[in-house]
C-alpha cells in the first residue's frame, strides 16, 4: 500500500487551535432534537466552548445543525464517525472536527482531502503509527481507560513525542487530571458533563454548574 497524499500541516494546526480552547471536551449524545440547544448553550455558558455529538442517535446530525446556528461561539464536532459517507454528513452539516472510535485506511485517505480536520482513534502504538503515515499527529486515544490509561499515553510519548491525544472513554472528574498533566495529552474527552438524568429532567442549571465546576478545575 504506498501512500501518495499526506495530511496538511494546517489541519493539525486547526485542531491544536479548537483544543486549546477547552481542557474539557463534552462527549454529548442527544437522544431528543429539542435538548440539542438548550444542552448545548447550558456547556457553553458554563466554559466549554468545545462539544462532541455523537452519531449515535438518528437526530444527532440536525442536531449539530441547530447547534451550529444557535451557539456561533462554539466549536462543534461529530463523534463517532465509522465511515467516510458519515464524515461526509458531518461536512455538510458544518461541523468544526470529525472525531472516529478508530480508524481505516479509507477514514485517512478522506481526512487527508477533507477541509474539516479529523481526529483519528487509536488505542495501539501500530494504529498510531499507521495515522502518522498519513500525516496525522493529533489523535484521539480510545477507550482510554481500559486501553491502558494515562500510562499507555506516557509510554506513547518516548517513541513518538510529536503525537499529541485526547483521551475518552472512562474519564471522570476524578482521573482527568491524570490524563491533563501529561505534556503529550491537549484535552480529554467525557461524558460525565451531561448524565442521562439531568438531560431528561432538562436541568440546564445543573449542567452549567457543572460545566463551571469543571472549566475551573481543569483549567491549566
Amino acid at each position: 500500500m504506498s501512500i501518495e497524499k499526506q495530511l496538511p500541516s494546517t489541519r493539525t494546526a486547526e485542531l491544536d487551535s479548537i483544543c486549546s480552547k477547552a481542557e474539557v471536551i463534552p462527549v454529548i449524545t442527544i437522544e431528543r432534537l429539542e435538548d440539542a440547544v438548550p444542552l448545548g448553550r447550558a456547556l457553553v455558558e458554563g466554559g466549554l466552548t468545545v462539544l462532541e455529538i455523537t452519531l449515535r442517535t438518528d437526530c444527532a446530525l440536525d442536531a449539530v445543525k441547530r447547534m451550529r446556528e444557535a451557539l456561533p461561539g462554539a466549536s462543534i464536532g461529530v463523534g463517532t464517525v465509522l465511515t467516510p459517507a458519515q464524515y461526509r454528513q458531518a461536512e455538510q452539516v458544518g461541523a468544526d472536527f470529525v472525531v472516529t472510535p478508530g480508524a481505516t485506511d479509507a477514514l485517512y485517505r478522506y481526512g487527508v482531502e477533507s477541509p474539516v480536520p479529523m481526529l483519528p482513534g487509536v488505542s495501539t502504538i501500530s494504529e498510531l503509527m499507521t495515522g502518522w503515515q498519513y500525516g496525522y499527529r493529533r489523535f484521539k486515544f480510545f477507550p482510554a481507560e481500559s486501553s491502558g490509561g494515562a500510562k499507555a499515553i506516557k509510554a506513547f510519548g518516548a517513541p513518538i513525542p510529536e503525537a499529541r491525544f485526547c483521551p475518552t472513554g472512562g474519564i471522570t472528574v476524578d482521573n482527568a487530571d491524570d490524563y491533563l498533566s501529561l505534556p503529550n495529552v491537549m484535552c480529554v474527552g467525557g461524558s460525565w458533563l451531561t448524565p442521562k438524568a439531568m438531560v431528561e429532567a432538562e436541568d440546564w442549571d445543573g449542567i452549567r454548574e457543572l460545566a463551571r465546576q469543571s472549566a475551573e478545575r481543569f483549567h491549566h
